[in-house]
């Protein structure tokens, strides 16, 4: 069984993705949805929550776990070098960062830019993220390493999240979005990028929106095809971590089970009965 972990209900998009790219396997989804929204906290807060969260899947027989959270994922690199080796060496954390760095770079995650060079055509990449997802640089950093010659635009979209969070109108959101992608285009002197990343697991749910608002051309990238792919091929390459299931899909929570399952449906496209932690 394979552990998807977010703050709330982002991940859901991720793990869609993830049942439809791996029907046979089974999932476990963990929505911390008692202490959301994670942007509000500190780094360290974070970490701890991420363990305690990745500590509960793993004490119910997951030796993989997905981090489906990009503000989790700050944490993650912390967790794989420090605690997991100490504390759970035969497991595993893997996270949503990876897998759209290769996609938006062509790059493979340990492929030497010394020796292989990028010939990716995207020469300008346009990150929307939280606000603490563009602060902690991540994408910037981690598309620089492999691709220095990409300009990489983050823009924060601060309140969208939460409106698609909490099922607000869709013509809000296209309004916000709107709104943000003029900044980025403002900043970038009205030029449009060659490339925009969705690097939020609630934006897949308004793809089409930021396409309409986009100008033609720009090719959009969103997390949980690649996420998907990359688990796939992870899976291939250790295959003793974890086996074939039946397709079961168990969804729990630390918040309230019905007012929670209420709005998830939305995000993961079909009924989720949320249990309680």
């Amino acid at each position: 069984m394979i552990g998807v972990f977010d703050s709330g209900h982002g991940g859901l998009t991720i793990l869609q993705a993830l049942t439809r790219r791996l029907p046979a396997r089974d999932f476990l989804y963990l929505g911390d949805h008692g202490h959301a929204p994670y942007g509000d906290r500190d780094a360290e807060e974070i970490y701890q929550l991420t363990i305690a969260a990745v500590e509960r899947l793993f004490g119910r027989g997951c030796r993989l776990v997905i981090l489906a959270c990009n503000t989790a994922a700050v944490a993650l690199r912390r967790l794989q070098q420090t605690w997991l080796p100490h504390h759970y060496p035969q497991h595993r954390v893997l996270g949503v960062l990876v897998p759209m760095v290769e996609e938006v770079t062509g790059m493979p995650w340990l492929a030497d830019p010394a020796t292989t060079p990028y010939r990716g055509d995207a020469r300008s990449i346009a990150v929307f993220a939280t606000r603490r997802t563009v602060d902690s640089r991540m994408y910037a950093q981690e598309i620089g390493k492999r691709a220095p010659s990409v300009r990489v635009l983050e823009q924060p979209c601060p309140k969208l999240a939460a409106l698609i969070e909490q099922g607000a109108p869709r013509p809000e959101w296209a309004h916000f979005i709107q709104r943000y992608v003029a900044e980025m285009l403002a900043a970038n002197g009205g030029q449009p990028p060659d490339a925009a990343l969705l690097g939020c697991t609630h934006y897949p749910l308004a793809a089409d929106l930021f396409r309409a608002a986009l100008p033609a051309g720009v090719r959009l990238l969103s997390q949980p095809a690649p996420t998907a792919d990359s688990l796939a091929a992870y899976l291939d390459r250790h295959p003793g971590l974890d086996a074939p299931g039946s397709g079961r899909v168990k969804f729990l929570t630390s918040g309230e089970p019905q007012r929670v399952g209420a709005m998830a449906s939305a995000f993961y496209g079909a009924r989720t009965p949320f249990i309680g932690i």
